[in-house]
């Protein structure tokens, strides 16, 4: 990886003195922290360079970029190599997904999947990058760190991953994956979006008898959070909160891991709630708000803030929605064609969601819609962990119809026509399952 990465600094230095450089990343926590690492990294080495956050790309957006510029894709643009081929300027890819398509000649590509390396996100590639370029840029590794949560490469991390946790400063500890695990934990039960708990969440009353039954009392100034508990502590909330889902089918990796505790904006905090927060922003329309977040901004940490509670309030209201809904359910599968009535920026997050719900058995296919001005953004998922590979669904249906599509096999989205939105419908159908039933 270190000798690819020197050929494209080399690279990147030969061709920023000809040309400036468009940095185009995916709207993501990935992304984000992605581009403000890449971002800080150009900056300091004195590169000309404009920064553009996406949802995503297809054939129009591509073929409106400018040459006169060389083009950085962070987070994306595996999927659309063909398009990329018609642009007569140099192209630098640093991704993580599948690639599907023949490398141009004008594209220099940084990917472990081409190369059996480790599988990373975008922001630890973002960060190698930064690193080798500069071992000033290590204060860049909490954002690398944020974007690997925030991709979910948190629940397998792999040795690539020791060092930037060590540049980072992280604690890791081992307990429940409730965040925010730096707040009171009677505020986090009741408040959490992360971990269902029948009877619990939701409910100050709830909250109060599962601490009591953990033995976990309240101090003279309120609660410990989740990072203050003690093992002995933490080994009975989780016994407590295992007896209340006993009826559900559920592994004790989808409620025990790691915890991230790192320092930001001078402060020790939960890893997850940041990458929560950072995505929430940028779902809500506010990508800028991100980055400024993640750059330290302290303006951008104020609104921040004030987005992730409207966009916990937006995701209540969405899958209030999808419960109450029309779905076409068959065998293994579910799709929720949302249309107007859920944000297309929150459509997957709603999905990803729904696919931890203990009401659809492990295997099902999860295919969420949701209008995107002319378009469709389509979200499709796994619940639980194994099953079909989502991703390869999607391709099948939406490369006939012209549309675009990325992700991975459990996690993958899609953009098309709205006008193809019957054909894709009856063909994610006929690809999943013959035989339907409405409800």
């Amino acid at each position: 990886m270190r000798e690819q990465l020197q050929k494209i600094i080399q690279k990147l230095q030969e061709v920023s003195t000809r040309k400036s450089l468009r940095v185009i990343s995916h709207h993501d926590t990935d992304g984000i922290t992605a581009a403000a690492i890449f971002s800080r990294a150009l900056q300091r080495w004195n590169k000309k360079f404009t920064l553009q956050i996406v949802k995503g790309l297809d054939k129009q957006f591509i073929d409106n970029l400018s040459e006169n510029e060389a083009l950085v894709f962070l987070d994306l643009a595996s999927g659309s190599l063909d398009h990329l081929a018609e642009k007569k300027t140099d192209i630098f890819i640093f991704d993580h997904h599948e690639v599907i398509q023949a490398i141009p000649k004008n594209v220099t590509i940084i990917n472990p999947l081409l190369t059996n390396h480790e599988l990373c996100s975008g922001a630890a590639l973002a960060y190698q990058f930064a690193r080798e370029l500069s071992p000033n840029n290590t204060n860049l590794a909490s954002l690398a760190v944020i974007g690997m949560i925030g991709d979910m490469f948190d629940t397998n991390i792999g040795k690539g991953y020791d060092d930037i946790l060590k540049d980072a400063g992280v604690t890791v500890k081992k307990g429940l994956r409730l965040y925010p695990a730096t707040r009171p934990l009677d505020r986090a039960l009741e408040y959490s979006t992360s971990i269902y708990i029948p009877g619990v969440s939701g409910s100050f009353k709830g909250v109060m008898e599962l601490l009591r039954d953990a033995k976990i009392e309240r101090g003279p100034s309120g609660h410990k959070s989740l990072a203050e508990l003690s093992e002995q502590e933490m080994s009975r909330l989780i016994t407590a909160v295992m007896l209340r889902r006993m009826n559900e089918k559920v592994r004790d990796e989808e409620i025990i891991g790691n915890i991230f505790l790192l320092k930001f904006f001078n402060n020790i905090e939960d890893a997850r709630e940041i990458s929560a927060m950072i995505n929430a922003c940028s779902r809500m329309g506010s990508p800028d708000t991100s980055l400024g977040l993640c750059l330290g901004n302290h303006e951008s940490k104020k609104e921040a803030e004030r987005t992730y509670l409207e966009y916990k309030q937006s995701i209540s209201a969405a899958l209030k929605y999808i419960t109450e809904t029309d779905k076409i359910v068959g065998k293994n599968y579910t799709i929720i064609n949302a249309q107007d009535k859920i944000k297309d920026t929150i459509i997957g997050t709603a999905a990803s969601i729904m696919s931890f719900s203990p009401l659809y058995a492990e295997g099902t296919v999860i295919i969420a819609m949701a209008y995107d001005q002319d378009k469709i953004k389509v979200s499709a998922r796994i619940a639980g962990r194994k099953g079909r590979n989502v991703r390869e669904v999607l391709t099948q249906a939406v490369i006939p119809l012209a549309g675009e599509v990325g992700g991975h096999p459990n996690a993958a989205g899609a953009l098309i026509a709205r006008n193809k939105e019957t054909q894709f419908i009856e063909e994610i159908k006929r690809i999943l399952e013959p035989e339907i039933i409405k409800v």
